[in-house]
């Protein structure tokens, strides 16, 4: 691992802390690890952290003209909005699973324009998170929700991270190849 630490604009720290939270709070809600806390307990979280806190530095990134960030945040904050906004409905569990599909097809699309590698790690594993929550509504599966909601854990973990490392100026650059090329994520 090589010590150089990406510079990071605040705009993609906040809105990283953002979507770590909402993560980790969603994750942990899915796999059932603390007793009485489920997925609608992150309910608030995602509406105002994940929701508004998220699509805010989407757009402030957008004004900077950084648009693979700015288009994720703002994406990923009108997932989280609409995710806890109609968290009291009544859906059928094909709709919550088309649901979920669809946002995991546009989180795949998020870890390919990633400029970084915690970013698309951030990402990809979000991706898989869907994916399985989503077929895990789809077969009324609670297992497969339970590994989605790990991996919902992990990827707020890597997005957690993400910010911290560079307000901590902990490593964000790994080497890579026998040359010592390194990679700044």
């Amino acid at each position: 691992m090589d010590n150089d630490v990406s510079a990071g604009s605040t705009t993609t720290i906040v809105g990283r802390l953002a979507l770590g939270i909402t993560l980790l709070a969603f994750g942990l809600g899915h796999t059932g690890v603390i007793d009485g806390v489920t997925a609608a307990d992150a309910v608030t979280i995602a509406q105002y952290v994940g929701g508004v806190a998220l699509f805010v530095a989407g757009l402030l990134a957008l004004r900077d003209r950084d648009t693979a960030t700015g288009t994720a945040f703002a994406v990923l904050g009108a997932l989280w909005f609409t995710w806890a906004v109609s968290a009291d409905n009544q859906v059928s569990a094909n709709a919550a699973g088309l649901f979920l599909l669809l946002f995991a097809l546009v989180t795949l699309s998020l870890t390919f324009a990633a400029g970084d590698m915690l970013g698309q790690g951030a990402y990809g594993l979000f991706s898989v998170s869907l994916l399985l929550l989503a077929l895990g509504s789809f077969a009324d599966s609670g297992a497969l929700g339970k590994a989605g909601g790990w991996f919902a854990v992990v990827a707020g973990a890597v997005a957690w991270y993400a910010a911290t490392a560079v307000l901590a100026q902990w490593p964000t650059a790994f080497r890579r190849g026998a040359a010592g090329r390194g990679v700044t994520v």
